[in-house]
Protein backbone atom coordinates (compact mmCIF):
# COMPACT_ATOMS: atom_id res chain seq x y z
CA UNK A 1 0.00 0.00 0.00
CA UNK A 2 0.91 3.63 -0.97
CA UNK A 3 1.94 6.05 1.78
CA UNK A 4 1.35 9.63 2.03
CA UNK A 5 3.72 12.52 3.60
CA UNK A 6 1.72 14.76 4.81
CA UNK A 7 -1.51 13.11 5.42
CA UNK A 8 -3.60 16.05 5.86
CA UNK A 9 -3.58 19.37 4.36
CA UNK A 10 -5.42 23.14 3.61
CA UNK A 11 -9.17 22.60 2.24
CA UNK A 12 -7.74 25.65 -0.30
CA UNK A 13 -4.94 22.62 -1.60
CA UNK A 14 -1.55 23.38 -2.70
CA UNK A 15 0.66 22.08 -0.73
CA UNK A 16 3.10 19.12 -2.15
CA UNK A 17 2.09 15.66 -0.96
CA UNK A 18 4.70 12.64 -1.45
CA UNK A 19 3.44 9.37 -2.58
CA UNK A 20 5.65 6.35 -1.64
CA UNK A 21 5.00 2.87 -3.48
CA UNK A 22 6.27 0.58 -6.06
CA UNK A 23 5.95 0.33 -9.52
CA UNK A 24 4.36 3.92 -10.21
CA UNK A 25 6.54 4.08 -13.48
CA UNK A 26 4.19 5.42 -16.09
CA UNK A 27 1.42 6.63 -13.88
CA UNK A 28 -0.86 8.73 -15.75
CA UNK A 29 -3.16 9.67 -12.88
CA UNK A 30 -3.06 10.87 -9.08
CA UNK A 31 -6.88 11.37 -7.73
CA UNK A 32 -7.90 12.76 -4.47
CA UNK A 33 -11.53 11.53 -4.47
CA UNK A 34 -12.52 12.59 -7.31
CA UNK A 35 -10.34 15.43 -7.92
CA UNK A 36 -7.12 15.16 -10.52
CA UNK A 37 -3.81 16.15 -8.89
CA UNK A 38 -0.78 17.45 -11.22
CA UNK A 39 1.93 15.16 -10.37
CA UNK A 40 5.65 14.20 -10.79
CA UNK A 41 7.03 11.13 -11.48
CA UNK A 42 10.35 11.59 -8.92
CA UNK A 43 11.27 7.67 -9.37
CA UNK A 44 9.22 4.15 -9.38
CA UNK A 45 8.75 4.48 -5.76
CA UNK A 46 8.01 8.21 -5.36
CA UNK A 47 5.68 10.46 -6.67
CA UNK A 48 5.40 14.11 -5.87
CA UNK A 49 1.40 15.36 -6.18
CA UNK A 50 0.05 18.73 -5.70
CA UNK A 51 -3.22 18.51 -3.51
CA UNK A 52 -6.24 20.11 -4.87
CA UNK A 53 -9.11 21.76 -2.90
CA UNK A 54 -11.01 19.84 -1.18
CA UNK A 55 -12.89 18.76 2.14
CA UNK A 56 -12.96 16.20 4.66
CA UNK A 57 -11.34 13.06 4.15
CA UNK A 58 -10.62 11.38 0.77
CA UNK A 59 -9.03 8.86 -0.60
CA UNK A 60 -5.54 9.34 -2.38
CA UNK A 61 -4.94 6.86 -5.68
CA UNK A 62 -2.24 6.48 -8.56
CA UNK A 63 -3.12 4.78 -11.68
CA UNK A 64 -0.91 3.30 -14.09
CA UNK A 65 -0.99 1.11 -17.18
CA UNK A 66 -0.93 -1.94 -14.56
CA UNK A 67 -3.91 -0.87 -12.64
CA UNK A 68 -5.24 1.64 -9.60
CA UNK A 69 -3.81 1.57 -6.22
CA UNK A 70 -5.93 1.40 -3.17
CA UNK A 71 -6.93 4.14 -1.66
CA UNK A 72 -5.26 6.13 1.63
CA UNK A 73 -6.57 8.67 3.42
CA UNK A 74 -5.84 12.20 3.22
CA UNK A 75 -7.51 14.29 5.53
CA UNK A 76 -8.30 17.60 4.56
CA UNK A 77 -8.21 20.71 7.08
CA UNK A 78 -10.36 23.72 7.46
CA UNK A 79 -8.88 26.96 6.99
CA UNK A 80 -9.03 28.70 10.71
CA UNK A 81 -10.98 31.46 11.44
CA UNK A 82 -10.63 33.72 14.71
CA UNK A 83 -12.76 36.12 15.98
CA UNK A 84 -11.82 37.91 19.36
CA UNK A 85 -8.74 38.87 20.89
CA UNK A 86 -8.89 38.94 24.69
CA UNK A 87 -5.97 41.76 24.92
CA UNK A 88 -6.19 44.15 21.86
CA UNK A 89 -3.16 45.97 23.45
CA UNK A 90 -0.32 45.74 25.41
CA UNK A 91 3.41 47.11 26.95
CA UNK A 92 6.31 46.86 23.87
CA UNK A 93 7.53 44.30 26.39
CA UNK A 94 4.79 41.87 25.16
CA UNK A 95 1.46 40.86 26.88
CA UNK A 96 -0.60 37.32 26.62
CA UNK A 97 -3.69 36.91 24.71
CA UNK A 98 -6.00 34.54 24.34
CA UNK A 99 -6.89 33.90 20.48
CA UNK A 100 -11.29 32.77 19.38
CA UNK A 101 -12.47 31.49 16.96
CA UNK A 102 -12.66 28.37 14.86
CA UNK A 103 -10.37 25.48 13.43
CA UNK A 104 -7.23 26.22 15.86
CA UNK A 105 -6.37 23.24 17.15
CA UNK A 106 -3.57 22.70 14.54
CA UNK A 107 -2.17 26.28 15.12
CA UNK A 108 1.47 26.20 14.88
CA UNK A 109 2.47 29.84 14.70
CA UNK A 110 1.36 33.32 15.54
CA UNK A 111 2.76 36.26 13.89
CA UNK A 112 2.19 40.22 14.79
CA UNK A 113 3.16 41.81 11.61
CA UNK A 114 6.80 42.27 11.30
CA UNK A 115 7.54 42.12 14.77
CA UNK A 116 7.93 38.22 14.94
CA UNK A 117 6.49 35.12 15.20
CA UNK A 118 5.68 32.92 18.25
CA UNK A 119 3.93 29.34 19.03
CA UNK A 120 1.22 29.52 20.86
CA UNK A 121 -0.44 26.76 23.47
CA UNK A 122 -3.82 25.44 21.89
CA UNK A 123 -6.51 25.39 24.36
CA UNK A 124 -9.15 23.73 22.10
CA UNK A 125 -10.46 23.88 18.86
CA UNK A 126 -12.17 26.79 19.73
CA UNK A 127 -9.15 28.49 21.59
CA UNK A 128 -5.41 29.65 21.85
CA UNK A 129 -3.15 31.78 23.59
CA UNK A 130 0.23 33.66 23.03
CA UNK A 131 2.46 35.96 24.47
CA UNK A 132 2.80 38.44 22.07
CA UNK A 133 6.81 39.69 21.27
CA UNK A 134 8.81 42.20 21.98
CA UNK A 135 8.40 45.39 20.20
CA UNK A 136 11.00 48.33 19.47
CA UNK A 137 8.20 51.03 19.13
CA UNK A 138 4.82 51.43 19.63
CA UNK A 139 2.72 50.16 17.04
CA UNK A 140 0.00 48.08 15.79
CA UNK A 141 -0.11 45.29 13.78
CA UNK A 142 -1.44 42.23 12.16
CA UNK A 143 -1.96 39.20 14.12
CA UNK A 144 -1.61 35.74 11.56
CA UNK A 145 -2.52 32.63 12.69
CA UNK A 146 -1.06 29.65 10.77
CA UNK A 147 -2.35 26.27 10.85
CA UNK A 148 -2.18 23.11 9.08
CA UNK A 149 -5.60 24.47 6.82
CA UNK A 150 -4.29 27.65 6.07
CA UNK A 151 -3.36 31.04 7.54
CA UNK A 152 -5.62 33.76 8.49
CA UNK A 153 -5.89 37.51 9.67
CA UNK A 154 -8.21 40.24 10.48
CA UNK A 155 -7.45 41.17 14.18
CA UNK A 156 -4.92 43.79 15.67
CA UNK A 157 -2.83 43.82 18.39
CA UNK A 158 -1.22 47.64 19.82
CA UNK A 159 2.04 48.41 21.42
CA UNK A 160 2.03 50.65 23.76
CA UNK A 161 5.04 52.69 25.10
CA UNK A 162 4.63 52.66 28.92
CA UNK A 163 3.84 55.85 30.93
CA UNK A 164 6.00 58.33 32.50
CA UNK A 165 5.41 60.54 35.43
CA UNK A 166 7.73 63.38 35.60
CA UNK A 167 6.13 65.20 38.96
CA UNK A 168 3.02 65.47 41.51
CA UNK A 169 1.84 68.85 42.83
CA UNK A 170 0.97 68.58 45.47
CA UNK A 171 2.89 66.24 46.84
CA UNK A 172 1.43 65.65 50.18
CA UNK A 173 -2.05 65.84 52.17
CA UNK A 174 -4.09 65.54 54.98
CA UNK A 175 -4.63 61.57 55.94
CA UNK A 176 -8.45 61.82 55.16
CA UNK A 177 -7.75 61.90 51.62
CA UNK A 178 -9.12 63.85 49.38
CA UNK A 179 -6.06 66.02 47.95
CA UNK A 180 -6.37 66.75 43.96
CA UNK A 181 -2.86 66.32 42.98
CA UNK A 182 -1.73 67.44 39.14
CA UNK A 183 0.70 64.55 37.93
CA UNK A 184 2.57 65.41 34.46
CA UNK A 185 4.32 63.10 32.25
CA UNK A 186 4.01 61.55 29.11
CA UNK A 187 1.55 58.73 28.09
CA UNK A 188 -1.28 59.49 30.42
CA UNK A 189 -3.95 59.55 27.96
CA UNK A 190 -4.14 55.71 28.26
CA UNK A 191 -4.56 55.75 31.86
CA UNK A 192 -6.10 52.68 33.59
CA UNK A 193 -5.64 53.15 37.48
CA UNK A 194 -3.65 55.16 39.79
CA UNK A 195 -2.87 53.89 43.39
CA UNK A 196 -1.58 55.14 46.25
CA UNK A 197 -0.09 52.26 47.44
CA UNK A 198 -2.29 49.96 47.31
CA UNK A 199 -5.11 52.10 47.96
CA UNK A 200 -7.24 52.81 44.47
CA UNK A 201 -7.40 56.70 43.56
CA UNK A 202 -10.14 58.52 41.78
CA UNK A 203 -8.45 60.12 38.44
CA UNK A 204 -9.26 62.71 35.63
CA UNK A 205 -7.02 62.23 32.36
CA UNK A 206 -6.38 66.36 31.00
CA UNK A 207 -4.50 64.95 28.33
CA UNK A 208 -1.56 62.74 27.85
CA UNK A 209 0.94 64.61 29.49
CA UNK A 210 -1.34 65.50 32.66
CA UNK A 211 -3.81 63.58 35.35
CA UNK A 212 -5.73 64.82 37.98
CA UNK A 213 -5.57 62.13 40.98
CA UNK A 214 -7.33 62.34 44.34
CA UNK A 215 -5.38 60.80 47.65
CA UNK A 216 -7.03 58.34 49.29
CA UNK A 217 -7.39 58.32 52.77
CA UNK A 218 -3.47 56.67 53.97
CA UNK A 219 -0.58 57.53 56.50
CA UNK A 220 2.79 57.98 55.98
CA UNK A 221 4.67 58.14 52.49
CA UNK A 222 3.34 55.95 49.62
CA UNK A 223 4.70 55.20 46.00
CA UNK A 224 2.11 56.92 43.39
CA UNK A 225 1.58 54.36 40.36
CA UNK A 226 0.09 55.34 37.14
CA UNK A 227 -0.48 52.07 35.13
CA UNK A 228 -2.08 52.08 31.31
CA UNK A 229 -1.70 49.55 28.72
CA UNK A 230 1.41 49.67 28.25
CA UNK A 231 2.82 49.50 32.10
CA UNK A 232 3.12 50.99 35.33
CA UNK A 233 5.46 53.98 36.45
CA UNK A 234 6.06 54.11 40.00
CA UNK A 235 8.72 56.93 40.21
CA UNK A 236 6.47 59.82 42.41
CA UNK A 237 5.55 59.43 46.20
CA UNK A 238 2.98 61.50 48.26
CA UNK A 239 2.96 62.18 52.03
CA UNK A 240 0.47 61.65 54.13
CA UNK A 241 0.30 64.66 56.78
CA UNK A 242 -0.80 63.35 60.28
CA UNK A 243 -3.40 66.17 61.68
CA UNK A 244 -2.43 68.06 65.13
CA UNK A 245 -2.66 66.44 68.61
Amino acid sequence: MATLNPTQGPSSGGNSVVITGTNFTGATSVKFGNKSASFTVNSPTQITAIAPSGSGVVGVTVTTPGGTTSPVNYFYVPQPIKTTLSNTSGPLAGATTTISGANLSTASSVSFGTVGSVTPTVVNDNTITVTAPTSATAQTVPITVTTKGGSTNGLFFSYVAGPTTTGINPASGPEAGGTASTITGTGLSDTTSVTYGTASAAFVVNSDTELIAYAPPGTGTVTVNVTTPGGTDSTQTFTYVPPPT
